[in-house]
């Protein structure tokens, strides 16, 4: 085993966070995968899955990322990480360039930014106990060198997240989809991280459940002055744990503003379709449902000029040959519309 010592790494310090203005700072990025045709054929297409996109994290700060399935935020959120390879654009992280650093440095990377993923059950190892699960992720970076020190650690981690320390001895199968995912936000609190991509945590859960992982990460936020990107196809969940939200439609950010005037002014036809979606049980506030025409295009072949321009009802011919630029329409507010 190679020594530490002769690892080229990163180095960050983070004494001075309330004085940087951004954590994360990602520029025009973009994941393109190949189509080969034929099994000899060459690469005729690929699929636009995040076309240049432009966001920023502050510390502290949750991102609400939102937009139908398919649109490509998955692919944004595991691309920041590093789990899938940006074609082009760049990521900063701490004023670091990190779009293409190679393994053994980019390890160092992953100590301060860790991603919780969607599915609380295949993202668990089954043939590993929690106190393995977590453990693991101290002993790859080399964070606790006894293992007395190790299950304190992993014990401390438990009861952060709302769970008993009898419970490392146990497996992923014996536990409810909540607790599962309760597992997986101890495992990326273990490397004490900076950034956490949530990929939709709480989709596959009930009601209340998601209820109680959102007061969680908000509470663990308030304690580490942790940095979220939070991604979910909900408008619903998203707002009440957002300080921003991103609207995405087709590889792209639509609009972007901070979450109460998101909902209270949105400007993209798009985002008032979307949150004309979200359910109330308060007469007054109930909105008339917009259904959009048609499908979402093929990202392949997206359309020409402004891509939601087919499902959009106040779109123009100027929105089938011109693409809108994502510019700013008030302090805070930005849109990609030429109708904004």
């Amino acid at each position: 085993m190679q020594n530490q010592a002769t690892i080229p790494i990163l180095e960050f310090t983070f004494h001075n966070d309330k004085l940087m203005q951004r954590l994360l700072n990602v520029e025009n990025l973009k994941v393109h995968f190949p189509i080969k045709r034929g099994a000899f054929g060459g690469i005729k297409h690929h699929v636009m899955a995040v076309d240049g996109v432009s966001l920023h994290i502050k510390p502290g700060e949750t991102v609400g990322l939102v937009g139908e399935s398919g649109c490509g935020k998955s692919t944004l959120g595991q691309a920041i990480v590093r789990l899938i390879e940006p074609t082009a654009g760049t990521i900063r992280f701490h004023e670091k360039d990190i779009t293409r650093i190679p393994g053994r440095r980019l390890r160092n990377i992953r100590r301060h930014i860790q991603i919780i993923f969607q599915d609380p059950f295949a993202s668990l190892n089954p043939r590993m106990t929690v106190k393995q699960t977590i453990e693991e992720a101290l002993q790859i970076h080399r964070l606790a060198r006894s293992k007395r020190r190790r299950l304190e650690r992993v014990e401390q981690l438990l009861v952060s997240v709302g769970l008993n320390p009898t419970h490392a001895t146990r497996y992923p199968h014996e536990f409810s989809g909540g607790q599962r995912q309760r597992i997986g936000i101890a495992r990326a609190l273990a490397v004490e991280p900076r950034l956490i991509v949530c990929d939709e945590p709480v989709s596959a859960l009930d009601v209340s459940v998601q209820a109680q992982i959102i007061n969680l990460l908000n509470d663990i936020q308030a304690e580490h002055n942790l940095a979220y990107l939070f991604i979910a196809h909900d408008l619903a969940v998203v707002e009440h744990i957002s300080h921003r939200i991103l609207v995405m439609y087709l590889g792209q950010i639509v609009e972007s503003a901070e979450a109460d005037i998101i909902l209270r002014n949105p400007r993209h036809p798009y985002t008032r379709a979307l949150i004309s979606a979200i359910p109330t049980t308060e007469p007054e506030l109930k909105r008339r449902r917009i259904i959009l025409p048609g499908d979402v295009p093929s990202p392949i072949t997206p359309p020409a000029g402004c891509r939601f321009h087919p499902r959009c009802p106040d779109a123009s011919s100027e929105c089938g040959i011109e693409v809108p630029s994502l510019r700013q329409i008030a302090a805070g507010h930005w849109a990609a519309c030429h109708l904004a």
